[in-house]
């Protein structure tokens, strides 16, 4: 049974998302669903659970990535601020410039750090130099990246360090000016010094961001969330604040998961 998701927000700033009915289908399987979930905005939201249980699969409905699979169907409604994000009438591709996201794996462009960063803005129009100058170094300063590489813009992204690279796909993400940004375990591939940093960064860009993660470290998750939702078998078993959910879980389930009973 589903538990915890009805979470009422009483002042919704941007970058609120509402979820209602949400379910997921590959073909005649269903991955997911259906689920009821309201992401607060500018708070990060954990997504945690046992591999397969439908977490990621989660995050790419919010932005309409799963549209990109061949044979996905996507049911129910995903609003942000009050807008669907679904339906025939809405750009798929105007939806993911304000739900940015940033993948497991980093993956820079082969080109110049300046032209990774200036990829979504050109896309977008922006070609006036000075402004493309002040929006990149905005970007790789909330990035808390700026400083490492100020000197060597035009340097190739593939020189950087596995973090720095993920840090920059985070810069390309907020070059943009999303207002969500989703993460799909960001730090798995990377040591703990970088982690560490990506951690500082998440608690940064949540002051501006609605930042939600995909993550198995259960310990990252209660590090960096203010929320924390549990999936099982495609099912949201329970959503709430993360100090609540990893001392006082509501479901037997969910403790079983956190104590590591299983997964």
């Amino acid at each position: 049974m589903i538990a915890n998701t009805a979470h009422v927000l009483e002042d919704v700033p941007n970058g609120h998302l509402s979820v209602k009915g949400l379910s997921v289908y590959y073909g005649e399987k269903k991955a997911m669903g259906p689920v009821d979930m309201e992401i607060p905005g500018k708070q990060v939201t954990a997504l945690i659970g046992p591999s397969g249980c439908g977490k990621s699969t989660f995050l790419r409905s919010l932005n309409r990535m799963n549209e990109l699979i061949l044979g996905c169907r996507v049911e129910g409604d995903v609003k942000l601020d009050d807008e669907p994000i679904y339906g025939s009438t809405v750009d798929s591709v105007a939806v993911r410039r304000r739900i940015g996201m940033v993948f497991q794996k980093s993956n820079p462009f082969p080109k110049s750090i300046y032209e990774n960063v200036a990829y979504g803005l050109r896309i977008g129009g922006l070609n006036d130099r000075g402004e493309l100058g002040g929006r990149i170094e905005r970007a790789l300063q909330q990035a808390a990246l700026w400083d490492e590489v100020k000197d060597r813009l035009h340097e190739s992204a593939l020189g950087l360090s596995g973090g720095q690279q993920q840090r920059l796909c985070i810069a390309r993400a907020l070059a943009v000016e999303p207002e969500v940004i989703l993460m799909d375990e960001p730090a798995s591939a990377l040591d703990p010094i970088a982690t560490a940093r990506i951690e500082e960064l998440i608690h940064e860009l949540a002051q501006n961001y609605t930042v939600v993660i995909v993550t198995h470290n259960m310990q990252q998750a209660a590090r960096v969330s203010h929320y924390t939702a549990f999936f099982f078998m495609g099912d949201l078993i329970e959503f709430g604040r993360t100090d609540l959910i990893f001392t006082k879980p509501s479901q037997q389930k969910t403790e079983d998961y956190i104590t590591g009973r299983f997964g």
